[in-house]
């Protein structure tokens, strides 16, 4: 049976390299985690633009493309045609990029930031080459990683420190991804390892419902694209209270 599906929602089936590199960079997950990072950098007592950017540019070398340049190398999901040492290039190169920041920041919020620049490296590769037999792949690594970790990240960047309030936000950033995983797990199960998908759902005054991709799809993509978007949303938000 062909192809019908393309490997994720935001891109699209065939080759190209505009097609490979807008896949490779997952655009709407980019933003919803970076989006972290803007968050708890405005929870912070004052926030800074130049220490902001310089924690956003750090998470996007580090997760928009070191972390998804090394899960296409893991099993090529996207099913592009990016040679595997562009792949690893651009991995080591962003990487580097982002623990430069790291240590560049060292001097301005402290040595609280050298245990964060250690773990930003494990998790990119632990989560995303499913080291230590894949232990660290699951559920509540990836809230952790991806959604806990860049927002306690940002905060400690802006005040040298971390508070309760942003450990609680913290928290909220985990429930968040957690629930971001449990709804792109199926869904990527269904554009990128399911043949077919018959059945129907029966009624209770007796209609039938025919079941296929599209139908089992459609909520969990509403609801994944309403939340990457609603999270960008409520980070300008917090930042534009602050700073204007």
């Amino acid at each position: 049976m062909p192809e019908t599906l393309a490997p994720a929602y935001y891109t699209a089936l065939g080759r190209g390299w505009r097609r490979d590199a807008w896949a490779i960079l997952h655009p709407p997950y980019t933003a919803w985690h970076l989006s972290y990072v803007v968050i708890g950098a405005s929870l912070a007592p004052k926030v800074s633009g130049y220490r902001l950017l310089a924690t956003l540019i750090a998470f996007f070398l580090a997760v928009g493309i070191a972390a998804h340049a090394l899960d296409e190398l893991n099993g090529r999901p996207l099913r592009t045609a990016i040679p595997a040492w562009i792949l690893k290039g651009a991995a080591l190169v962003g990487l580097a990029g982002a623990v430069g920041f790291g240590l560049a920041g060292l001097p301005i919020v402290g040595i609280g930031l050298l245990p964060f620049i250690a773990l930003g490296v494990l998790f990119v590769f632990a989560y995303n080459l499913e080291l230590l037999g894949g232990r660290m792949h699951g559920d509540f690594w990836f809230a952790l990683s991806w959604g806990a970790f860049p927002l306690l990240t940002a905060y400690l960047a802006q005040a040298g420190t971390i508070s309760i309030g942003a450990v609680a936000a913290a928290g909220g950033a985990f429930a968040l991804s957690f629930g971001q995983r449990a709804l792109s797990t199926p869904a990527r199960t269904l554009r990128r390892k399911t043949l077919s998908v018959t059945g129907t759902v029966t009624m209770k005054d007796g209609s039938r419902v025919p079941l296929d991709e599209a139908k089992l799809l459609r909520p969990l993509e509403q609801a994944l694209r309403a939340f990457s978007w609603g999270v960008v949303a409520l980070a300008l938000g917090l930042f534009a209270s602050r700073v204007i």
